[in-house]
């Protein structure tokens, strides 16, 4: 199955790419995508931040079953003023 990543703000600059294609296996969830992007991008792993994701626009908590064509967005926390 194929699906795609939107990264952002310190996400996307550690990873390089705003938006990456990724290959998973049926019945992935949007936990074991987020820890295989840390194993393929090493600049992501590090401190842990409170992540959110959304699945074609809709928030989804990190148990989320995804399925071939969908969007995983993964958006860090936001600070500014």
């Amino acid at each position: 199955m194929t699906i795609k990543v939107k990264l952002f703000a310190i996400l996307r600059e550690r990873a390089g790419a705003a938006e990456i294609s990724q290959q998973i296996a049926e019945g992935s969830t949007v936990a074991q995508v987020w820890q295989t992007l840390q194993n393929d991008y090493p600049k992501l792993a590090g401190p842990t931040f409170r992540l959110l994701y959304a699945v074609n626009q809709n928030y989804v908590s990190p148990d989320h079953v995804l399925r071939d064509g969908d969007e995983l967005a993964i958006i860090p926390p936001v600070s500014g003023g």
